[in-house]
């Protein structure tokens, strides 16, 4: 398949400096080809008539699985923080993850 785009060496070289990478040559040209080829899929899809088909932003109709809130009895602070390996100020205690590191 020929490219449709007008893609050069230039084009990759320009792409990855913006984007802070650095490339060899054989990269360079290997990148080229599959830019190019990935432009030319885009292309193609750009010119599918849509017009009467609905947007979507997932092929499935999506169903929500989570179920209703309830308002029901909650466990026994007491009872809970009885059963913690540590409690500090009526709340579970846990060691210390952000900041400095000792």
């Amino acid at each position: 398949m020929s490219s449709t785009h007008p893609l050069d060496a230039n084009d990759v070289i320009k792409v990855a400096s913006l984007a802070r990478l650095s490339l060899s040559d054989d990269e360079v040209e290997r990148f080229t080809g599959q830019l190019a080829r990935i432009l030319d899929s885009a292309a193609e899809i750009a010119a599918l008539d849509l017009g009467g088909l609905a947007p979507t932003a997932h092929p499935l109709a999506l169903v929500n699985v989570l179920r209703d809130d309830v308002v029901r009895d909650s466990l026994d602070r007491d009872d809970v923080l009885s059963q913690a390996p540590s409690v500090n100020d009526n709340r579970f205690s846990v060691p210390k993850i952000i900041g400095d590191a000792p």
